[in-house]
């Protein structure tokens, strides 16, 4: 395994190069406009034009999961063994635009065969765009930021990253959001869409393999399967002690994130959420931003627990929130801190990985912040949303609202982070062991 260096603080910051925050800065924030879209707006276009049911949404979003997943265990480990980043990056991003922009398109006729083709329509769409994307963002481009980066820097790269999918969300809020409200989702979808695909095409020239790269010696098979090994995890111990705690956070956040923007709109009946959200999520990332000097100064494993209690202080408040100002103050402690977290783990991630593993180590980290949260983390909140049945009628049909439960849900998932970060004691940092 690679060496870490948590225990002491780093008494002088490693620079970052000029061209390597640009790549970090481009490629993160375009990669998660698509997944804003994706993971959010997906799910508001679902509720508007195909279905109310929560269990639709649910279930797209533990399916897309799944094939994003299986896309960065398979592409992770085939650019773990073509010792290249680049061309998964720049052709996968191209490829995800185009069936991003595809979204739009679908719409259903009436009756409920045609509501249930449409359905169909979209899941398997989604699980598509999810695997190239995911092969894209989450193997590729991921591996090349691990490799890029040295453990003195990681935190205030991965506090960078971390407010990623908050500005993509601000920015698809503020700039995109009216589309929506029109009914536009043919513009709405081709936009996002057509900005990924510009960006995947300059990432050819942008991105550049690090000379570093060291792939594994065995077969392509027994790489994409290496990291499932019971042998490999007692050899990792650390790594998948930090994957436990991120998968619980991750899990957290998802009871309560397909659901947030209908909550907003239809439970608090706030009229202005784009400004609500808006606020949250600025204040959100200039927390995380900041953060990350502090997470590298401190130690990353330090940083990991009170970064948590901050988010379930957040998320409690968000149970009691009603208004507009309540709901950006408690919001911002929130996000702020699942955004420090999510920066000191990924980080300690990145510090664990075994140096000829790198590509695979992505298919491992799919699993915690994906695959189990995406499943569990929103069928969770479908059984609160149903338990609390909340409804309000609109144009003379009853529809199911999300209800603040969902926070209060998403807090008691959130505590159990304490368990694995305890055991953390037991596996030190390499150099210590």
């Amino acid at each position: 395994m690679s060496a870490a260096t948590d225990a002491k603080p780093a008494l002088r910051l490693a620079s970052v190069p000029a061209r390597t925050w640009v790549v970090v800065v481009v490629l993160g924030l375009v990669g998660q406009l698509a997944w804003t879209v994706e993971n959010m707006y997906l799910n508001v276009f679902i509720y508007d034009t195909i279905t109310t049911d929560p269990t639709v949404i649910a279930v797209t979003v533990a399916a897309s999961a799944i094939a994003a997943t299986l896309a960065t265990l398979l592409i992770g480990a085939a650019s773990d063994r073509a010792r290249t980043r680049r061309p998964f990056i720049a052709l996968g991003y191209i490829v995800w635009g185009v069936l991003t922009g595809l979204f739009g398109v679908i719409r259903p006729g009436s009756g409920a065969g045609s509501i249930a083709v449409a359905v169909a329509t979209i899941i398997i769409l989604d699980c598509v765009m999810s695997f190239v994307g995911s092969g894209a963002n989450d193997a590729a481009f991921n591996a090349w930021v691990t490799e890029s980066t040295t453990t003195e820097n990681r935190g205030r790269v991965d506090g960078v990253l971390a407010i990623m999918p908050l500005m993509g969300m601000l920015i698809v809020f503020g700039a995109l959001d009216w589309l929506t409200q029109k009914g536009e989702w043919v513009t709405f979808f081709g936009v996002v869409g057509g900005l990924v695909v510009v960006v995947g095409a300059l990432s050819w020239f942008l991105v550049r393999d690090p000379a570093t790269i060291s792939p594994a010696s065995d077969s392509y098979l027994a790489t994409v399967i290496h990291g499932l090994r019971p042998s490999t995890v007692r050899q990792n111990p650390r790594l998948y002690v930090l994957l436990a705690a991120w998968a619980i956070v991750g899990t957290s956040t998802q009871v309560f994130i397909p659901y947030l923007i209908i909550y907003v709109q239809r439970y608090l009946r706030i009229d202005g959420y784009a400004i609500v959200l808006a606020c949250t999520l600025t204040l959100a990332s200039v927390i995380s931003v900041l953060g990350g000097r502090v997470i590298d100064r401190v130690g990353k494993q330090r940083a990991v627990l009170p970064a948590v209690f901050v988010m379930v202080v957040g998320l409690v408040a968000m149970f009691f929130a009603r208004g507009m100002i309540p709901v950006i103050i408690a919001g911002t402690v929130m996000m702020g801190g699942f955004m420090l977290s999510v920066a000191a783990l990924s980080a300690s991630v990145r510090d664990a990985t075994p140096d000829d593993r790198v590509g695979m180590v992505q298919g491992l980290r799919m699993i915690a912040v994906v695959l189990v949260p995406m499943v569990l983390g929103p069928m969770v909140g479908a059984l609160v949303i149903v338990g609390a049945n909340e409804t309000y009628v609109d144009l003379g049909v009853t529809k199911q609202v999300p209800t603040p439960w969902i926070f209060l849900a998403a807090a008691i998932v959130a505590v159990f982070a304490a368990l694995p970060w305890a055991a953390l004691r037991r596996f030190p940092p390499a150099e210590q062991q």
